[in-house]
């Protein structure tokens, strides 16, 4: 039996997109024994409260910087030309979930990439059939085209209502939810697992053993898959590609700190061997099998 896990999430947040290596060892270790789906929160449609606010693009640089340094998620830190609201890059990802079921996540994963480490303006429908166009199984021109629907925007719709129904619950009660639109949402990143009527929720960021706690509590006869001896390994089971953190997490046992360094040591060893390919993403880079 598999557990169901809904990923509250944006493809603006710096916290979301941080937390990607925790859930890249989650499908990691559990494989399809999750059941995902992919719930976007829709943080905003207009830039006028960020201004009104104080943000510049010289500030989410500069938070981009400090997320980067934090974290270790690729990012380039430089100014954009005006800020960006993720209406409808969000709403691209409900689009390829009504078009291409099962590739919502490939999506906000290549829009994320996007939106922190290219100068592209992802509240443009080109822009974001750019960031799309790598993906495989979407036709990202399609998507684009798509983002203005009744369909899509239906669908849109009823994803924010979900994410802002977090009242009363253990994400508002821990402190890590928001009020959005009058109403309380699920900050990005937040999971929640539910198996047999009994539900935990990961409220906003979280390490990666508050999911994994969360897992343990809810099926202990799941198959746990360990990090592998070979990172040629790990890297076979993402055809899409890890970037140098996310690899990292995944090789680290129980206990055992992050080594990002010796992880890509380990990397450009493959490299050097023809066991793996590197192609450069912000300050990074994304690592796939060879």
């Amino acid at each position: 039996m598999t557990i169901r896990t809904t990923l509250y999430t944006d493809s603006a947040c710096p916290w979301a997109y941080s937390a990607t290596p925790a859930i890249t060892a989650l499908r990691w270790r559990y494989r399809d024994q999750l059941d995902w789906r992919l719930v976007m929160i829709g943080l905003r449609d207009e830039t006028e409260s960020q201004r009104a606010a104080g943000y510049t693009p010289a500030r989410m640089a500069s938070s981009a910087r400090r997320f980067r340094d934090r974290y270790g998620m690729p990012f380039a830190a430089a100014p954009r030309e005006r800020l960006m609201a993720s209406g409808r890059a969000c709403r691209a990802v409900v689009a390829t979930r009504l078009a291409h079921p099962g590739r919502e996540f490939a999506a906000q994963r290549a829009i994320a990439f996007a939106w922190f480490t290219t100068a592209l303006m992802l509240d443009e429908d080109d822009a974001i059939a750019t960031a799309l166009a790598g993906v495989e199984g979407i036709d990202a021109k399609a998507v684009a085209a798509a983002i203005g629907s009744p369909e899509v925007e239906e669908a849109y719709e009823a994803d924010k209502a979900q994410a802002r129904s977090a009242a009363g619950g253990p994400t508002e009660f821990q402190g890590k939810a928001a009020v959005s639109d009058g109403k309380v949402r699920f900050t990005a990143p937040s999971v929640v697992f539910e198996r047999d009527g009994a539900r935990l929720e990961a409220g906003g960021f979280q390490p990666l053993e508050a999911y994994d706690v969360c897992v343990a509590n809810l099926d202990t006869t799941l198959e746990r898959h360990l990090p592998p001896e070979d990172h040629a390994e790990l890297l076979a089971h993402f055809p899409e590609g890890l970037c140098t953190q996310e690899v990292a997490l995944c090789m680290a046992g129980n206990l055992i700190d992050v080594e990002r360094a010796a992880t890509e040591d380990a990397l450009l060893d493959l490299v050097s061997a023809g066991r793996a390919t590197r192609e450069p993403l912000g300050d990074d880079a994304i690592w796939r099998a060879a």
